[in-house]
């Protein structure tokens, strides 16, 4: 093993685990933390869920549509999970469900013009409400945490 390789193996023994376990642990209950206060004000000021933001978000940046398999790999949770927030939105005339062409098996969901709407309402509320909820962060402090973070997704994402 090279110097470097022994290096990186030093790094990650002793001491150090019980100060990542730590971080883990941190970054856990300030993420749960947030995610709970988001629910809530989701609820409250819009009668909105999480999950179903989550979906809506995730259409607003592909204007034209997700396949239901892509969203659901893209949110990280079953086509089950999917397909139950995306009837809901479709109840609620926030999103169209329409076949694609040549398949009728797949589904290509997009926002209505409704639902962008109530997305960008939403959005711009969520967006003050993690600003206030991460008020304590600096700016410098926040942007390199932000790549810190990305950097380490990098590191095991395949």
């Amino acid at each position: 093993m090279n110097d470097t390789g022994a290096s990186k193996t030093a790094q990650h023994t002793g001491l150090g685990n019980k100060d990542r376990l730590r971080l883990w642990i941190r970054l856990l209950r300030a993420s749960r933390t947030i995610e709970n206060e988001l629910r809530l004000r989701l609820k409250s000021a819009f009668d909105m869920t999480l999950p179903r933001f989550d979906v809506m978000a995730a259409l607003n940046r592909e204007p034209e549509g997700l396949l239901m398999s892509d969203l659901s790999r893209f949110l990280l949770v079953s086509n089950g999970n999917v397909t139950v927030i995306v009837d809901r939105l479709v109840t609620d005339g926030l999103v169209v469900r329409s076949s694609r062409e040549g398949d009728r098996r797949t589904s290509i969901v997009r926002l209505t013009d409704s639902g962008l709407t109530l997305f960008r309402q939403i959005a711009t509320e969520h967006e003050k409400w993690v600003g206030e909820l991460l008020g304590g962060i600096g700016d410098e402090d926040a942007r390199h945490l932000a790549v810190m973070l990305k950097s380490f997704r990098s590191n095991w994402e395949t």
